[in-house]
């Protein structure tokens, strides 16, 4: 595939050279300068595929793409995709607790990213139970991505509900571009110890590339208070990824993937009597397992269809000790829990200090001087007993899609999807539970004339647990030319209530307690939370105008557009086992501008500037926490010559949780021959330019660089 395919970008017109706009301006007058680029195009067009399933180029796309390709993956150094993000325009990068990050397209709430697909090969990896994507646990290596097409904007019509505000789809390399072997290790400051092995082999009609990868580092040093931090990581994955041309029209891909690691997690258990603080750490030990196959068929040139079935299962073991008072397991305290948690949390706290309680309400007043007996009667006694919040959610997903060219000027796209997930948890859910989701989808392109293009869609989608919904969206875009594009778009999207929101079963029992909690060795702790069950689904409605073009004649692509999109229904409460009450009475609001710019003005330089202005307001603040007004990046890679290359890379943004991020990235590499190998040292520095923690007050490191070096090799 050239890498013209893989060039976006877009001009950046807050406080940057007027360059850009004069070329825009030329483009859409038809000036002299580019007359060859705009009247004739004989060069192949680029083509994406993330927007509507449907292979088109940039210009004709109903929405912003931003294409990160090989080239901008292996000059950047990022060690994972979350890192990769930030060359998105609006991609929003934070860090929960710890070493965890947390993706959001444009904002929405800092501890999940709940709204946005994301699909490897087309499986997606959104985890429905939790409502969450484990950005750090995405059992891929970055050695093994061919490019990822990030569709900036709504597009629950192509990929169902969760795709409300974006969808990022990480295409792998194909096993026929990589025949050989491939050996790489990382080692850097901060404990990074990553490796990466791989070997492509190919026979007559099929390819295959095994890998085995694995990552390691140590995460932020200290606290608010000066204090180690436990959060480092470790996994190790395994992938197996093969095709198969079963004939001159039909080909057989198939995949194998599976993880495991660990991931500590700083002490965060905060019992309801404060003078019991001992427990250990509850780290997190991962499994995951995946599995998919796809078979195409190319019936002829206008017509096409495939059909994909994927497996995968999570598995997260996390079991720690905590210590709380024996008060906790009183049965008449849950009692009061039931009747009212706000009243029942205030006994719990003021029996421990001592504070007078009253209550008018007879059954209360009972259950009230029971706890205040049992208390003095030794309810204040320390116990520990081992908590387990462990989970296993399992999927399986069968898609059917039909290409079909019905004359020269218009194309429909159809198909339906099946998808079976089912969560276990004993903590979360007092078992088990599943949901069943049939889809049915289509696209329609028509192009008018030559430079007109309407583009119609819509999504059908049937939840056990959610109910339906039907999403549409319309664009028109008017192509100046076949690479310069004008578009408008409408588009609504909705995300349904993941089982965790919508009928959470949360209740802690307590294991092997010590000593017994009156008489039992085991107990349950008195706080409950239950699911309303009756959540209905999030709407968002979205406006955007933009342009995208390429001129060819100085290798320049740019992609600008305004958006104005509103959220309704917004489930926002945080997660947390605390009088958690989901509901839909929360909405908010993002309207602003992005731009992308991406420039070869030599042989052996590209310049790439990315902007996002984003004015976000919403009803409750946890979901304008996560949104920078100004973010964005600039980036310079350059082939010196005799094997030696550059990357120098800027990261910004004013304020993400309140805190603001500066970042400069170099890296310098040189590739060597040696004895028909390929060998490329390379050396990464990353330098902060502020001294604010990263999103969050106790996510500190003790030094403001970091310095990380790799060496691989190609045979």
């Amino acid at each position: 595939m050239p890498v013209s395919i893989l060039k976006q970008g877009s001009p950046v017109f807050f406080g940057t050279p007027p360059y850009p706009r004069l070329l825009l301006l030329t483009a859409l007058l038809g000036g002299p300068a580019v007359a060859d680029d705009l009247f004739i195009d004989n060069a192949d067009l680029p083509q994406v595929l993330t927007a509507t399933r449907l292979k088109q180029s940039p210009a004709a796309v109903p929405g912003s793409m931003t294409v990160l390709d090989s080239e901008l993956i292996r000059a950047s150094g990022a060690r994972d995709i979350p890192e990769l993000l930030r060359l998105v325009p609006g991609m929003m990068i934070g860090y929960g607790a710890g070493n965890q990050p947390t993706v959001n397209y444009h904002g929405s709430n800092v501890n999940d990213a709940r709204r946005m697909q994301v699909l490897i090969d087309g499986r997606s990896v959104y985890r429905a139970g939790l409502a969450t994507v484990d950005w750090s646990d995405i059992p891929l290596a970055m050695e093994d991505i061919e490019r990822i097409e990030v569709f900036r904007g709504p597009n629950t019509v192509s990929y169902g509900a969760n795709a409300l505000m974006a969808v990022v789809n990480i295409l792998t390399r194909n096993p026929a571009d990589s025949h050989g072997t491939r050996l790489k290790t990382t080692r850097g400051e901060d404990g990074i110890n990553d490796f990466y092995a791989s070997h492509g082999f190919g026979w007559d009609g099929g390819d295959m590339r095994l890998s085995l990868s694995g990552q390691q580092d140590d995460g932020f040093d200290e606290n608010q208070f000066g204090q180690d931090y436990r959060d480092s990581r470790r996994l190790t994955r395994f992938n197996l990824n093969a095709s198969h041309s079963l004939a001159h029209d039909q080909t057989l891909e198939w995949q194998l993937a599976a993880k495991e690691g660990s991931n500590q997690r700083p002490y965060t258990y905060q019992p309801v009597f404060k003078k019991y603080e001992a427990g250990n750490d509850a780290d997190v030990n991962a499994k995951d397992y995946a599995g998919s196959v796809r078979w195409t068929k190319d019936f002829s040139s206008e017509h096409s269809l495939y059909i994909q079935g994927s497996a995968q299962h999570f598995d997260r073991q996390q079991v720690w000790r905590a210590c709380d008072a024996l008060q906790s397991f009183s049965p008449e305290l849950t009692q009061l829990w039931q009747i009212n948690p706000d009243f029942a949390e205030k006994v719990a706290r003021g029996i421990a200090i001592g504070a007078p309680l009253s209550t008018d309400d007879p059954v209360m007043k009972g259950l009230l001087e029971k706890v205040q007996q049992q208390w003095a009667n030794g309810g204040n006694q320390q116990v520990c007993g081992d908590v387990d919040q462990s989970t296993r959610e399992t999927r399986y997903d069968l898609e059917i899609q039909d290409t079909l060219s019905l004359t020269d000027s218009l194309r429909l796209l159809s198909g339906m999807n099946y998808r079976y997930d089912r969560a276990d948890s004993q903590t979360y859910f007092n078992g088990s539970i599943d949901d069943q989701t049939w889809r049915l989808f289509g696209q329609l392109e028509w192009r008018a004339d030559e430079h007109w293009i309407l583009q119609g869609g819509t999504m059908f989608e049937d939840s056990r647990l959610s109910g339906s919904s039907l999403t549409p969206r319309v664009a028109v875009n008017y192509l100046i030319t076949p690479r310069h594009g004008l578009r408008a778009v409408y588009s609504e999207a909705v995300r349904s209530p993941d089982m965790f929101e919508n009928n959470v079963n949360w209740s802690y029992t307590v294991k092997n307690l010590s000593p017994n909690a009156f008489g039992l060795q085991n107990g349950e702790y008195f706080v409950k939370t239950r699911g309303p069950g009756d959540l209905e689904q999030e709407r968002m409605r979205s406006r955007e105008v933009g342009y995208n073009g390429y001129f060819s004649d100085i290798d320049l692509s740019m992609d600008v557009k305004l958006f104005y999109d509103e959220i309704t229904g917004m489930i926002s409460e945080p997660l947390k086992n605390n009088q958690f009450i989901a509901s839909n009475a929360n909405k908010a609001r993002f309207s602003g501008s992005e731009a992308q710019l991406d420039w070869r003005p030599t042989l052996r330089d590209r310049l790439r500037l990315t902007y996002a202005y984003v004015d976000a307001w919403a009803s409750n603040p946890d979901d304008r926490r996560l949104s920078a007004r100004n973010s964005g990046s600039a980036g310079w890679m350059r082939e010196w010559g005799d094997g030696w290359s550059s990357a120098l890379f800027y990261y910004g943004d004013d304020a993400l949780n309140q805190y603001r991020y500066e970042r400069l990235d170099l890296r310098l590499a040189k590739r060597f021959r040696v004895q028909g190998s390929n060998l490329e040292l390379a050396a990464l520095w990353q330098q902060r330019l502020d001294d604010e923690p990263t999103t969050a007050i106790q996510n500190r490191y003790d030094s403001r660089h970091r310095l990380s070096v790799s060496a691989e090799l190609e045979f």
